[in-house]
């Protein structure tokens, strides 16, 4: 039960993600707006999305995650009915960075995740798959719904009609979760690895700021297909309606990606699966470049989703085996902060490219550096996990 809840409630609100990617174009045409302008709102909406993470997070790990899931289904939708009001870019940016951002969605993907570890042992890997696959199932389900009403009935009501769904949603499912699990209990089982003082033989802050390094790297490349891949469509002649299904796909393709990632984790660990993921995820980056026709569009985009949707899940994994559990919460949520700046500043960094070439291709070469970077930090880690064995066990005796 608390594994499908936590499912929803990240599928609900995983909707602040791709509201403002959808609403790119409309948005700039209303307000006159560049590319690289009309990227501020998403990029504001991933920054707060992080930061909050981190403070919603260490939150979570004190008073457990119904309270602070509830104060995010408020903000969530308060922040969608003021962006509709909204008059201006500024404002509508900073209602996405704070209310959607910061406030909204952050309650719900790192407290989530590192609670639902909590309740696993040894399918850890699949559970912490299934519920952050929710920001993926939201990928496939809201794009085409809110392309469809803002091409409808225009891109102010159908953010009011998003903050009903949220309302809603988290009202019925935030009270589900009031149990907590003691987090360090959980580990009392022989063979389940809890970090020591040193874990791969480095201090716990550098490996911290390694795992934080390379989430910036893998999003960084991430971002470029995610948020432009509608424009993208556009430019090469088809229509927003074809760009939104391609991007649809892409998340499907992402929510069976994680699920295996899940699956992979518990049998070769985490740093093998996030190198994994990288290093198909580059393939798919390149394989981008060459594609020109629909067909072709849909078959990549496809690929991408099925290559990077493990990589994220990876890191969760990474953070429970290293780190010890009652730090979960907070240390999952640094980790995401930074995934989430990868992502907020790679889909400006794109726009930005686009607007000094007047083309996409740069940019996915831009992508491509960046995911050589955290190829070269996952392989490092990973040589070292290999010299270096967790900690034994954690035992309650002890």
């Amino acid at each position: 039960m608390r594994l499908a809840v936590s499912l929803i409630l990240l599928t609900a609100s995983g909707s602040g993600m791709y509201a403002a990617i959808v609403s790119l174009q409309p948005i700039a045409a209303e307000f006159g707006l560049s590319r690289a302008a009309a990227s501020m709102p998403y990029f504001m909406t991933m920054i707060g999305f992080g930061l909050g993470g981190v403070v919603m997070g260490r939150l979570s790990d004190r008073i457990g995650v119904m309270k602070p899931t509830l104060i995010g289904g408020l903000c969530l939708g308060l922040g969608y009915i003021g962006a509709a009001y909204a008059t201006s870019l500024w404002m509508f940016t900073l209602i996405h960075g704070v209310l959607i951002g910061f406030l909204g969605m952050s309650p719900f993907m790192a407290p989530l995740v590192a609670d639902i570890s909590h309740w696993f042992k040894r399918r850890r890997g699949l559970a912490v798959g299934i519920v952050i696959s929710g920001s993926y199932v939201a990928g496939t389900i809201w794009p085409p719904v809110i392309q469809h009403y803002v091409d409808t009935i225009g891109w102010r009501a159908a953010y009011s009609a998003l903050a009903v769904v949220c309302f809603v949603t988290v009202a019925a499912c935030a009270p589900l979760l009031y149990r907590r699990h003691d987090g360090a209990a959980s580990d009392g089982a022989a063979g389940d690895p809890v970090a020591g003082g040193r874990p791969l033989g480095m201090t716990r802050g550098r490996l911290q700021g390694l795992l934080c390094c390379a989430g910036v790297g893998c999003c960084i490349a991430m971002a470029m297909p995610q948020v432009h891949l509608i424009a993208y469509a556009t430019d090469l002649g088809f229509t927003a309606a074809r760009g939104a299904e391609m991007l649809s796909l892409m998340l499907a393709c992402g929510v069976v990606s994680r699920l295996v990632s899940g699956l992979l984790s518990d049998r070769i660990g985490g740093l093998s699966t996030l190198l994994i993921g990288s290093g198909l995820q580059g393939l798919a980056l390149v394989a981008f470049t060459f594609a020109d026709t629909l067909t072709a569009l849909y078959i990549v985009a496809a690929c991408f989703g099925l290559s990077q949707g493990g990589i994220i899940p990876a890191y969760a994994i990474i953070v429970r085996t290293y780190f010890p559990p009652g730090e979960a919460g907070g240390r999952t949520g640094m980790v995401l902060m930074f995934t989430l700046v990868g992502m907020a500043v790679g889909g400006w960094m794109a726009g930005k490219i686009f607007d000094l070439t007047g083309s996409y291709d740069a940019a996915f070469i831009n992508a491509i550096g960046f995911n050589i970077l955290n190829m070269m930090i996952a392989g490092g880690l990973l040589r070292r996990a290999r010299r270096h064995r967790p900690v034994p066990a954690y035992t309650k005796g002890r």
